[in-house]
């Protein structure tokens, strides 16, 4: 079974999703992956990168998108590190974030 992973940014504060925010994914053996969610906040491109299991790490930029939608950023990016497990199917990781809060968990 191969390992996939996807992001969805949703802004909680317009209840709309966060298009067009730059996303870094660095991978378990280093390498640095830079994406950028579309107009429906979805991310799912990492330049045909293999996943295997082990800890990686995706930073959101939120400050640029939030600066244009809200005017305040109290958060100029979100750092979610989160582990791979082997025969470890779909991962989805979402965000949710506001001006001056976010959350994350594993979503389907």
């Amino acid at each position: 079974m191969s390992i996939s992973l996807s992001s969805h940014v949703l802004d909680t504060t317009l209840g709309k999703p966060a298009g067009n925010m730059k996303l870094v994914l660095t991978t378990n053996d280093g390498q640095v992956i830079e994406a950028q969610t579309d107009e429906d906040g979805r991310c799912k491109d990492w330049a045909d990168f293999e996943f295997s299991a082990g800890k990686y790490c995706l930073r959101f930029y939120t400050k640029d998108y939030l600066l244009t939608h809200h005017k305040d950023a109290f958060y100029p990016f979100v750092d979610v590190n989160f582990e791979l497990t082997k025969n470890g199917g779909h991962y989805h990781v979402p965000l949710l974030i506001s001006p001056f809060g976010f959350s994350s968990y594993r979503g389907s």
